[in-house]
């Protein structure tokens, strides 16, 4: 365990013992409030300071038993031996949940996601990676029992997409794919490429949490512009004759959300409004991390789409995370949406 973390722990451990003893008192228990207060640090600290003291207990363990690989008895050092390696298994295994239960988490990880996928530098071909991208979250998704759907699309003539927006509902979506955000950039040999050459193309991705309640940001009415417009795409004749999709623009940022998936206008309207929420509160949040947050640098990446984040080398089956200097040679396997060892990989690094 890093003195750091040692030091924070044992902080921990005298503001609980300080807690406790507060709580004893009668001008706090005549206090609900302050009680309260009190009771929510103390359920806070608990966990982190219950799994310390064990952590500290196997250490005196550990210091006792290798006084024993001195004795002359030579059963006794093999045991000792034995109870040794067990107990700094163990001790590695409380200081991962050490780490797990004490390390900030995002307040975001819990809620859905919009996911906005455009084609890049690259032309088709970058438009039909960013159709191979949508298609491993899809499977992913699919793994993980998470429903997909689909807010705003324009279809490339060759395959794939110009641009796709879609929604991931499920159980703690965003911190899985929070770190998917960047310039994901494919090298291989496109099936218009008669001499075999391989072509470099990127796509961008970003990953915005879902705004669960639309009164975290403030929109001012007179601030939004709305059109309403014929919905191209699938669907049948019906979506070509009713002015059914929905374009909102909030005039100070520029920022324009729009929704085509439904053959209601209403319902279109809604989604394009709860979508722009989540447009405006990353926007916002954004700001405030450049703004006031240093510590964002020792994260493992921004979330600018304009990083290089992962690099998918068809003609060598491999791909790379930039980030963490990670390459796995398994590509087939993780555009079908097996991406969990690039995933855990960011999380463990994430919480260094």
């Amino acid at each position: 365990m890093n003195q750091e973390l040692r030091e924070k722990l044992e902080s921990n451990i005298s503001s609980y013992k300080d807690i406790t003893n507060q709580l004893s008192t009668p001008e706090v228990y005549s206090d609900r409030v302050l009680m309260k207060s009190l009771n929510q640090k103390l359920t806070k600290l608990e966990p982190g300071v219950k799994l310390f003291q064990k952590y500290l207990n196997i250490e005196n363990s550990i210091t006792d038993t290798q006084e024993l690989l001195e004795d002359d008895d030579k059963e006794i050092r093999n045991i000792a031996q034995e109870e040794l390696k067990n107990y700094k298994q163990e001790l590695k295994e409380i200081e991962n949940k050490i780490i797990e239960v004490t390390v900030e988490k995002d307040p975001n990880d819990s809620r859905d996601i919009y996911m906005e996928i455009r084609a890049g530098t690259g032309g088709e071909e970058a438009a039909i990676f960013a159709g191979d991208l949508y298609k491993m979250y899809s499977k992913f998704s699919e793994k993980n029992k998470w429903d997909i759907e689909i807010i705003n699309s324009n279809i490339s003539d060759h395959g794939g997409f110009k641009e796709i927006i879609f929604k991931i509902i499920g159980t703690n979506v965003y911190s899985n794919l929070k770190f998917e955000s960047g310039t994901h950039r494919v090298q291989r040999v496109p099936n218009t490429e008669t001499q075999g050459r391989v072509h470099t193309s990127a796509s961008t991705v970003a990953v915005l949490p879902i705004v669960e309640k639309v009164d975290v940001i403030d929109i001012n009415p007179a601030d939004l512009r709305i059109d309403t417009y014929r919905a191209s795409g699938a669907g049948g004749q019906h979506v070509n004759k009713t002015d059914s999709a929905v374009r909102v623009t909030h005039i100070p940022t520029g920022i324009v959300s729009e929704c085509q998936d439904d053959r209601s206008q209403h319902k279109n309207k809604a989604k394009a409004m709860e979508y722009l929420h989540s447009r405006l509160l990353s926007a916002k949040q954004e700001k405030q991390k450049k703004d006031t947050d240093e510590s964002r640098k020792k994260q493992v990446g921004s979330g600018d789409r304009s990083e290089r984040i992962r690099t998918y080398n068809f003609p060598q089956g491999r791909v790379t995370d930039h980030r963490i200097n990670l390459t796995l040679y398994k590509l087939e396997q993780l555009i079908e949406g097996d991406i969990e060892p690039l995933i855990e990989a960011l999380i463990e690094e994430s919480r260094k």
